[in-house]
């Protein structure tokens, strides 16, 4: 390490927890993005917001920049590794600190996994919705505001986070919100580090709100002969006010690349929709049977039930394989994901607009959606080898992104910005950058907290 004060000092405090290895530093050198690889000059290890408190504390006062790192499994370079700085992993902060059922609510440190936590809660009578897919940490949840397939009902990390622990880049260590429905104490802080990528301080616990487990859980899929009638069938959902938890699209390429993956059974190549209704055995029926008309008038098949436990997992595991499915495609790949969001009545255009440019193009580009709430991706596999492939992705997801804005739609429905989608927030929000940059100023002087990442501060 450059520093060797600093390195002395970090190993002081963490003592084996400090590690200057190649191969510990390529192990948290970036997400699942299309990036290579950027090894910090050394990762660290804390086990408490003290602990993070003296790390952000020394870095600041050596002006080293710091990128803080959870699972690993985000998707638009916001975790990718600081030549010039060190890693923090949260992996050690991995601990369910409180349960209260009676109020539906819980605390937990910021790497605790979502299935961690509701193999945690089995027990209880109460789980937790947001679900993007990756078995996430949910403090890097939060830093991106993720949501995922039951976004439709149960919201997205800014509805159900209630409030934070975060460490400044100056080792202050603040509480945020509170464990109340409701407050109206001040400034909204919470929600400023929603989505903030850890550019303005290291999120070390969550309070989150629970949801009690529905009395049935009923899930089914619907094929489609063409995927606009597909995409229409869950725009007038929504727009019927049919209570459903997942509405999940995934087009004729998806289907056929899942149907092989995943070993999907009695269903064919062909645009998708994966419903899943929570509620009681009445309110379930009497969504179904709307939900089936909307469907036949569109030209959808017979629902297929998922009849057990293990049938509907096997449903869902199917949808969570998804980039695993698409990255097999081509040997040594990356994959590029799209993930704008428009409002539901522009769904059925944006996603037209979408396949009639991947046509032009040439690229198989297997596309899904969490239609329900108007939030799409296309996937793009190629070799990063092959000259010219990743910019005609780029040149693609340019145009996209316009017409998503032509749509007053917004360039990132719960991946965040990175390092991927820096020049699309200047084209949505060109107006709101100065006081972003202002805010980040304000609380991180030096510039230590992930530079580089969601804008450039100079």
């Amino acid at each position: 390490m450059k520093n060797n004060k600093l390195q002395t000092e970090l190993t002081s405090l963490l003592k084996e927890r400090f590690s200057i290895s190649e191969s510990t530093r390529a192990n948290y050198a970036r997400g699942e993005d299309t990036y290579n690889p950027v090894l910090s000059q050394a990762v660290v290890f804390p086990e408490t917001n003290e602990e993070v408190s003296k790390i952000l504390k020394l870095c600041n006062e050596h002006k080293i920049p710091v990128v803080p790192f959870g699972t690993g499994t985000s998707l638009e370079g916001n975790a990718v590794g600081n030549e010039d700085g060190i890693t923090i992993s949260l992996e050690k902060m991995n601990k369910v600190l409180n349960v209260n059922t009676s109020d539906f609510d819980c605390r937990v440190q910021a790497n605790v996994t979502r299935k961690q936590l509701n193999e945690y809660l089995r027990e209880d009578g109460v789980f937790f919705p947001i679900d993007p897919g990756a078995d996430a940490a949910l403090g890097g949840m939060a830093s991106t505001s993720a949501s995922g397939t039951m976004a439709v009902k149960y919201g997205t990390m800014r509805t159900v986070v209630s409030g934070l622990t975060v460490v400044l880049a100056n080792g202050d260590i603040i509480k945020t919100g509170s464990r109340t429905k409701k407050t109206s104490a001040g400034y909204n802080l919470t929600n400023l580090f929603i989505g903030s990528e850890g550019t303005l301080g290291v999120i070390t616990e969550v309070q989150l709100r629970l949801s009690p487990i529905p009395e049935s859980i009923m899930s089914a899929v619907c094929q489609f002969s063409d995927l606009e009638s597909a995409v229409l069938t869950s725009q007038e959902i929504i727009q019927y006010g049919i209570p459903i938890a997942r509405v999940e699209m995934l087009n004729k390429d998806q289907m056929d690349i899942s149907i092989k993956y995943s070993e999907l059974k009695n269903v064919e190549a062909l645009p998708t929709l994966f419903f899943e209704f929570h509620g009681s055995e009445e309110s379930n029926k009497e969504s179904i049977n709307i939900v089936e008309e909307l469907s036949k008038n569109n030209g959808g098949s017979d629902f297929k039930w998922a009849e057990s436990i293990e049938e509907r997992n096997k449903l869902w595991k199917a949808r969570h394989e998804i980039y695993y499915a698409v990255k097999a495609q081509v040997n040594n790949s990356k994959v590029y994901s799209t993930d704008v969001c428009v409002p539901i009545s522009k769904l059925v255009e944006c996603i037209k607009f979408a396949e009639t440019e991947i046509k032009k193009i040439g690229v198989k580009a297997p596309m899904l959606g969490h239609v329900g709430d108007g939030n799409f991706h296309a996937l793009f596999a190629y070799d990063p080898s092959k000259q010219g492939e990743y910019e005609k992705i780029r040149n693609f997801s340019d145009k996209l992104i316009d017409k998503t804005l032509e749509l007053e739609g917004t360039i990132t429905g719960e991946h965040g910005i990175g390092l991927h989608k820096k020049s699309y927030l200047l084209k949505e929000h060109a107006d709101n950058l100065p006081l972003m940059k202002s805010i980040k100023r304000s609380l991180d002087v030096n510039n230590i907290m992930n530079p580089g990442k969601v804008f450039d501060l100079n």
